[in-house]
């Protein structure tokens, strides 16, 4: 496993190829000034807001913000608080093993290196069009390294959809209205087929996968086949990503940092795309492959 200061390393290793450095060129402590000030890398927003409008599963409960203050104090300067309350599992959020493995990570145990990495962005967009219940297949991984190479260790894999544009309106993003439990067997939206999950799983050595869907699986699952073998393997996933069509599919990093809950099953996440600026080379968006 990369420590976090390998995973740091790799970012800024990738930013001077990116930027075609020679070895006589910048030193990395300049590169990364460089990178962390905006000067070589677009910074992407990649987390919805948790607000009165963000989706939750159907059965859990919707984001709470209660004003505790917000004027002036009698000391003569402003002050403002919130409680807020909020489920695990909405918003863009992060899924962690112990989700649906049992003895696997908690959000708190998962190792920090594994919420950043290299962005591999899978593109299936045209194939959800007109398929709500479509899955992400080894095939669509396999076309994605016949295209950009091996799927690098330490990877987050990123599964775009076209999902995020339907946000936050949940009859089209979740597939329905209703709520509660009478909700689930009306949902439909894509998700990442189980011999997929398997597939990476198994041959591939990833940290982290994520998409613009509510959930890894599905909308139709009932076994949640892709949690089972994914978190089995300690491989957390982050939901309900936005942003995902500013990211060329590969070329780009991520950090994805979550609430640190003490046994948490997941929590709100705050991610970022990072896409090295380059004025003599393109990447290529995801989706615009040929």
């Amino acid at each position: 496993m990369r420590s976090f200061r390998q995973g740091a390393l790799a970012v800024t290793a990738g930013c001077v190829a990116w930027l075609g450095c020679e070895k006589r060129g910048p030193d990395a402590q300049a590169i990364i000034g460089a990178l962390f000030s905006g000067a070589s890398a677009e910074w992407i927003d990649m987390s919805h807001p948790f607000d009165a409008t963000t989706i939750y599963w159907p059965t859990s409960q919707p984001f709470q913000l209660q004003v505790v203050a917000a004027g002036m104090t009698p000391a003569g300067f402003y002050y403002a608080a919130n409680n807020f309350c909020t489920a695990e599992h909405g918003g863009t959020h992060l899924d962690a093993p112990i989700h649906f493995a049992e003895g696997r990570h908690t959000a708190d145990r998962i190792p920090v290196d594994q919420f950043v990495g290299p962005a591999v962005v899978v593109d299936v967009s045209a194939r959800t069009e007109g398929d709500p219940d479509y899955r992400v297949t080894v095939a669509d991984l396999e076309v994605w390294e016949s295209r950009n190479g091996r799927i690098p260790d330490g990877a987050i894999v990123l599964f775009r959809t076209g999902w995020g544009r339907y946000w936050p309106d949940r009859a089209r993003y979740l597939g329905t209205t209703l709520t509660g439990e009478a909700a689930v067997p009306e949902l439909h939206f894509p998700g990442l087929h189980p011999d997929a999950a398997r597939w990476l799983a198994a041959e591939r050595k990833i940290d982290a996968v994520g998409i613009d869907t509510p959930s890894i699986d599905f909308g139709q699952s009932v076994r949640f086949e892709s949690h089972q073998i994914l978190f089995a393997a300690n491989i957390p996933a982050f939901e309900n990503v936005a942003s995902l069509d500013r990211l060329p599919e590969t070329g780009a990093y991520v950090v994805a940092l979550p609430m640190k809950i003490g046994g948490g099953t997941g929590g709100p996440l705050r991610m970022v795309g990072i896409v090295p600026r380059s004025s003599g080379a393109r990447a290529q968006t995801a989706g615009g492959a040929g």
